[in-house]
């Protein structure tokens, strides 16, 4: 009775790690996916497109959160998703969205801050930026600098973060220091599966950079 009593334990543990296992591996694969069609929806699709592609992802990001309520990353793509819609979307109607993406953000924060290399509080701080303040929405440029200088002790080298805080510096002014994080960004190193998002973010970061340079030569 003791050997099948041990037996049967151990045969749980055993299911249990290949359940965990096959959990991590369903959850890895459908995060992947978000991720390659988001850049699909932000970065080739047509306006008129976007709507359709973006309704689905964010059927598919909440999903996710609802399937692995305890994984950081799921809530930072559903906020990554509804703050892309928005600014897909545009109006007033958008600021909706931007209200759940910041939540989602916000949720990711307190699970693990450091999920993604520090990439809640890269998305809060350009969306505190980027979002109208009060008495519209929740902007913010003090919060959104403090995200954005959390997000890049975390990730000195990103290539997100560091065209973000460009954004941000040229907002303020700041040319030298945005010109400083954009020539970063182009220096970061290729993100694992994230070869496609990399591209089309270098093509922002060349943009972003005549428009910095141009300000430096006129002051």
């Amino acid at each position: 009775m003791k050997k099948f009593t041990l037996l049967t334990l151990l045969c749980c543990l055993v299911s249990n790690v290949y359940a965990n296992n096959i959990s991590k591996l369903n959850f890895d694969d459908a995060l992947l996916a978000i991720q390659q069609q988001w850049v699909e929806a932000n970065y080739v699709k047509t306006q008129k497109e976007q709507k359709n592609d973006f309704t689905e992802l964010q059927q598919a990001s909440k999903k996710l959160t609802v399937e692995f309520p305890d994984h950081a990353e799921a809530w930072i793509w559903h906020g990554i998703v509804q703050s892309s819609f928005a600014g897909a979307k545009g109006g007033l109607g958008a600021l909706s969205l931007a209200d759940d993406a910041k939540s989602a953000f916000e949720k990711a924060l307190s699970l693990d801050e450091t999920a993604l290399q520090g990439s809640a509080h890269t998305s809060l701080g350009i969306l505190y930026l980027k979002v109208p303040g009060w008495p519209l929405s929740f902007g913010d440029d003090d919060k959104s600098e403090q995200h954005l200088k959390a997000a890049v002790k975390m990730n000195p080298t990103g290539i997100d973060i560091n065209y973000f805080l460009a954004e941000f510096y040229l907002e303020q002014d700041q040319y030298e220091k945005a010109k400083e994080h954009l020539l970063l960004a182009q220096a970061a190193p290729q993100r694992i599966n994230r070869a496609s998002a990399d591209k089309f973010r270098q093509q922002e970061v060349l943009v972003l950079l005549a428009k910095v340079n141009k300000s430096i030569a006129k002051n």
